[in-house]
């Protein structure tokens, strides 16, 4: 039986791209399958949740897939992108946000795009 695994991000500094998401997401970086080119980010509790994979492509500006990063209310969202700006984050000039989005669109250390999501708005359409 086939199951889905876990989102895997390509990055072209697996170091830095690790420091990143366990910082973000309060993840911690598995050993296990670990190499030059790989990480796996676990919670805590042991459930993987990230990979990592060293890329030489360069990110997409308008991915097909991508992550959402919940919160749940405006200020809570606020709070995050400033405390992921803070982590390496950058904010992406978005061409295609919604008229009242409750979104924000940044972009992680390697340019990979991701959304924070402000549940209490949800949904203002696609991200």
């Amino acid at each position: 039986m086939i199951r889905l695994g876990y989102p895997v991000i390509g990055v072209t500094d697996i170091p830095r791209a690790v420091a990143f998401w366990t910082s973000a997401l309060d993840l911690v970086a598995t050993p296990e399958r670990e190499s030059p080119t790989w990480r796996t980010l676990e919670h805590p509790d042991g459930s993987q949740v990230l990979a990592l994979m060293l890329s030489e492509s360069p990110a997409q500006e308008h991915p097909r897939i991508h992550l959402d990063l919940l919160t749940e209310t405006e200020a809570e969202q606020q709070a995050e992108v400033e405390r992921l700006i803070e982590l390496g984050a950058s904010e992406v000039a978005w061409d295609l946000y919604p008229q009242n989005p409750d979104f924000v669109v940044l972009a992680d250390p390697d340019g990979n795009v991701f959304c924070v999501v402000d549940l209490s708005r949800a949904p203002s359409g696609p991200a």
